[in-house]
């Protein structure tokens, strides 16, 4: 499983996952820049994502939703603040409503993402969330956030060798 960590620290109101990928940092970044490899790993395995918007430079905006096990559609949106490819994004993640207006009864986070090769060839990736609050924070983590995030990360060792062996066909 790539998750290597994951820290929650209610003072700094941060939620920061660690994980490793037998990757470049330049293959690690496609992973997010391009929409069909993103939506094959952001949701978790039982609420796969469909990406519908995918802008990912300063100023764009990226939505997606997920559909879960009975259906169920879950609508949600990234305001993009900063890219810096292949190392970091910084965003904002929200949810939105069936209209794909935001949603303003859940919070909001800021993500930034940060990308870095390691000198044997891996790769380390950090998602660091923060809060503008602690129930918003709490709320978050309550609705599963550590499991799918978890298990949206564990799927991206397939989608990396499932890259590595077309490019030898």
């Amino acid at each position: 499983m790539p998750v290597t960590n994951i820290d929650k620290d209610p003072e700094a109101l941060t939620f920061t996952v660690s994980a490793e990928f037998d990757a470049t940092a330049d293959r690690a970044w496609q992973l997010w820049a391009d929409p069909r490899q993103l939506e094959r790993w952001w949701g978790p395995p039982d609420y796969p994502a469909t990406v519908v918007d995918h802008d990912l430079t300063a100023g764009g905006r990226v939505t997606y939703f997920m559909t879960g096990p009975e259906g169920e559609v879950y609508r949600a949106w990234w305001q993009v603040l900063a890219v810096d490819p292949p190392n970091r994004l910084e965003l904002v993640d929200g949810f939105a409503d069936e209209h794909g207006e935001v949603d303003e009864s859940l919070p909001t986070t800021t993500m930034v993402a940060t990308i870095t090769e390691r000198g044997d060839g891996s790769t380390l990736m950090v998602l660091e969330s923060r809060f503008e609050t602690l129930e918003g924070m709490e709320q978050l983590v309550a609705m599963g956030m550590e499991e799918g995030i978890s298990s949206a990360l564990a799927q991206i060792d397939a989608l990396l060798a499932e890259g590595a062996s077309e490019q030898f066909r």
